[in-house]
């Protein structure tokens, strides 16, 4: 079974946060145990900043454990869709936020997203299936 890992978890074991840490590692290491891990290019962005080159980045995210997909059109359909009712309650953004692309791509693809973070999720993404402290 494929799942997807919010970027918060994986900059919480890059920055060894010391308040989340230890849950992050272990949803990794639980989520590698049993199938693979989607990255999608949303991802990789927001956690590169934890790296100086790309071979290393490409080193702690090997290809046989992360499936890296691109973002389809669905997905950036759905975003989109998500950012219009985000903008109609009231958030004067003018682009959607990272979070809408992440979980829409989680929404589309039927994946587990697991993430610390889960209240936008839910707010936008009622359906999506979450792991989350």
């Amino acid at each position: 079974m494929a799942v997807m890992l919010d970027s918060c978890v994986y900059l919480d074991i890059f920055t060894h946060d010391k308040q989340w840490y230890a849950w992050s590692s272990n949803a990794l290491s639980s989520a590698a145990n049993k199938g693979s891990i989607v990255i999608n290019p949303i991802i990789y962005a927001e956690i590169s900043v934890c790296f100086e080159r790309i071979e290393e980045l490409e080193q702690v995210l090997p290809s046989d454990v992360f499936d890296y997909r691109p973002i389809s059109r669905e997905v950036a359909f759905l975003a989109g869709k998500v950012f219009l009712k985000y903008r109609t309650r009231g958030d004067a953004k003018s682009l959607p936020p990272p979070d809408f692309f992440i979980g829409a791509h989680a929404a589309i693809e039927n994946l587990t997203l697991i993430t610390r973070d889960a209240k936008r999720f839910k707010t936008y993404f009622p359906g999506l299936n979450m792991l989350s402290p």
